[in-house]
């Protein structure tokens, strides 16, 4: 969809112009932010991901998790785009991976694992007022979003952004599922649907 490709190149141009000390004094607001948020406060299991580059920063979050004792699923990516999953056991656990990516070196749960995750934190590049979300445009969220589905499973979806990536609307294709919340330095808003 051409629309949405555009809508991600400028916002990760956007992105680009950010420094180091900008992300990582994000990360550390969006961090408290997310673990108060009852969706991850009240999580047994958090589906998450390792932030790379300059995506909204997500280890400070990672560690808050665990230490409070969540069970912290991240994704493997396979070579079909599809997601496996295995346990966060801490920084030291990660491993690099294709496409510059972190993935944890422990034991492969399997691409259901996500099945059992109270809250699932999705990457994203935008979210509109309907809770509508951008992704990077692999469609590796997308399967998992549709095994979510399929399995009847509904865990909180929260998508990390900047305060720039809350946006009036985002193009949508009929696969698309609006987030539960987002999170951004400024705060965190819910949606209904």
């Amino acid at each position: 969809m051409p629309e949405k490709a555009s809508m991600r190149r400028d916002l990760l141009a956007a992105r680009s112009l950010l420094s180091r000390e900008d992300v990582d004094d994000a990360a550390m607001v969006l961090s408290r932010g997310a673990v108060n948020l009852p969706e991850l406060a009240e999580a047994r299991t958090v589906a998450a991901y390792v932030s790379v580059g300059r995506e909204p920063g997500t280890r400070a979050l990672l560690d808050a998790l665990g230490a409070r004792g969540v069970r912290v699923l991240l994704p493997v990516l396979l070579s079909d785009n599809d997601l496996d999953w295995a346990a966060y056991e801490g920084g030291d656990g990660l491993v690099p991976a294709a496409r510059g990516l972190l993935e944890p070196d422990g034991p492969r749960l399997g691409p259901d694992a996500v099945l059992e995750a109270d809250a699932v934190l999705l990457p994203g590049l935008a979210v509109d007022g309907r809770g509508m979300r951008l992704g990077r445009g692999g469609g590796s969220y997308d399967r998992v979003l549709a095994r979510l589905a399929a399995a009847g499973a509904h865990p909180a979806l929260v998508v990390l952004l900047y305060d720039n990536e809350v946006v009036a609307r985002v193009p949508v294709e009929p696969h698309d599922h609006p987030v539960d919340a987002v999170v951004t330095p400024a705060g965190a808003r819910r949606f209904t649907v």
